[in-house]
């Protein structure tokens, strides 16, 4: 007789959202680049776009549904495509961008969304040869990016001062296909095209472990820390079959586990919660999400289950704990890209009570970071400051960092050697203010104008 394992998240399952809760006829981008392509918060959700002549993103509120119109404003300073993008994880309305064209860039995206093109960013990082396909924020560390190019370097950048503190450019021999931090940023994690995964202490700039070819095939591996320090990987066997695997970094001889899951091509994009334990795997080209339990019990990665739909996915946001709906059980939630929209997918426990279930929702992080990029590189380390989720979090990031971005503003206007003083980067915010009100101004009265002729024809008549 086999017993089943008993496990809360048995039967968790995904629901796509219905139609007029996505957002239609946006054109994402075709660029082949293993990213997500997406990136969202209890704000907005960010998208790459096609784009002529450079590269775009666009960035809505979460509120605005339905078809989007072909006119609506992009974020479009890049002047090749964009490869990826990341919201800053203590401040909803900051997100980096990187590109084609070897920079990454900072914006701060106002309030309601944006009502004109953001062309200039608040900082421009540059420090890559070639062009940067991967960007990550630090998890506790206030303004601390790190940035992986095509030039097989990692930077880790203090925002603040537009500097790259951290250059790694020895390390890697080829292609970096991933590179993430672990709970409290102590760590990096990167994966490469050499075949080998890499546990690097990032201020030093060294190798703490490695692993040789923990997958055999030659297509790309990604690798995340998930709990307990250890390392999930997905990647291909020889015969070019998908796997997923578990790995213990202070004996990496041997996998905890290997599984074999498709025959697919697509490179499985995997999402940790670590408050919950599961794993989500996301194909690059597929049309379904496979989730996992990781435990401390052998086989460690076990099996829940899978949402499929019909369509595949060209990329995947997720959304951080503090933006989902803790009163419908919603343990996840997804922004998937078609072609030519976003659907939201949401994975839920089913329970019969209304009622906070305390059991699903450990207190989460929150968006406070623990300590400053200065303390940072000067070698401290700070755990993540949690918060609880039992009455609905709110979801709004307080103005100290506004300010900080503000200075930041003063210290590296497009450039970092371009210094301005903060005074006139506030008035050209203020009249840029100014001008788009003015110009809304304009747009009303035109349209009072126009009605108030068609009322004048129809009495006429």
């Amino acid at each position: 007789m086999k017993v089943v394992r008993t496990s809360k998240f048995r039967h968790v399952f995904g629901q796509a959202v219905k139609a007029d809760q996505c957002y239609d006829d946006i054109r994402i981008s075709q660029m082949t680049w293993d990213s997500n392509f997406c990136s969202v918060n209890p704000k907005f959700v960010a998208m790459i776009v096609d784009a002529s002549g450079g590269g775009a993103f666009i960035v809505l509120p979460l509120s605005k549904t339905g078809r989007i119109d072909m006119s609506l404003p992009t974020v479009c300073g890049h002047t090749g495509p964009v490869l990826d993008i990341e919201f800053c994880p203590h401040n909803d309305n900051i997100i980096a961008s990187c590109s084609e064209d070897c920079s990454v860039m900072i914006w701060e995206i106002p309030d309601g969304g944006l009502i004109s093109p953001l062309k200039d960013p608040v900082v421009k990082l540059d420090g890559h040869s070639k062009r940067v396909g991967i960007l990550s924020w630090h998890p506790t560390a206030h303004n601390v990016l790190m940035s992986a190019g095509c030039d097989n370097v990692v930077i880790l950048w203090n925002v603040v001062h537009g500097e790259a503190v951290v250059r790694i450019d020895s390390m890697h021999t080829d292609l970096i296909y991933s590179a993430c931090w672990n709970r409290n940023g102590s760590q990096i994690l990167t994966s490469c095209k050499d075949k080998k995964l890499r546990v690097i202490d990032p201020r030093k700039g060294s190798v703490i472990c490695e692993k040789d070819k923990p997958h055999e095939g030659s297509r790309p591996v990604r690798a995340v820390f998930v709990s307990d320090g250890k390392i999930l990987t997905t990647g291909f066997s020889r015969m070019s079959e998908r796997q997923v695997a578990l790995w213990d970094p202070n004996n990496f001889s041997e996998p905890l586990t290997l599984q074999e899951l498709d025959t697919s091509s697509g490179v499985l994009l995997p999402f940790f919660d670590p408050d919950t334990g599961v794993v989500y795997l996301c194909g690059k080209g597929d049309s379904s999400i496979r989730y996992f339990e990781v435990t401390d019990e052998a086989p460690y990665v076990h099996y829940l289950s899978m949402y499929s739909s019909k369509e595949s996915q060209k990329g995947m946001g997720y959304m951080p704990k503090r933006g989902l709906e803790v009163n419908k059980c919603e343990i996840a939630r997804f922004y998937k890209l078609h072609e030519r929209k976003c659907e939201p997918i949401v994975m839920t426990v089913p329970r019969k009570s209304d009622l906070f279930q305390e059991d699903l929702y450990p207190d989460t992080i929150g968006p406070e970071p623990s300590l400053e990029a200065d303390d940072w590189f000067a070698g401290k380390n700070g755990e993540p400051i949690l918060i609880s989720l039992k009455d609905g979090f709110v979801a709004t990031t307080k103005n100290k960092e506004f300010k900080v971005i503000k200075s930041l503003m003063a210290t590296t206007s497009s450039s970092s050697s371009n210094r301005q003083s903060d005074s006139v980067v506030r008035e050209q915010k203020e009249s840029s203010d100014v001008q788009a009100l003015q110009n809304e101004v304009k747009e009303l009265r035109e349209m009072v104008e126009q009605l108030t002729k068609r009322v004048s024809d129809l009495e006429s008549n």
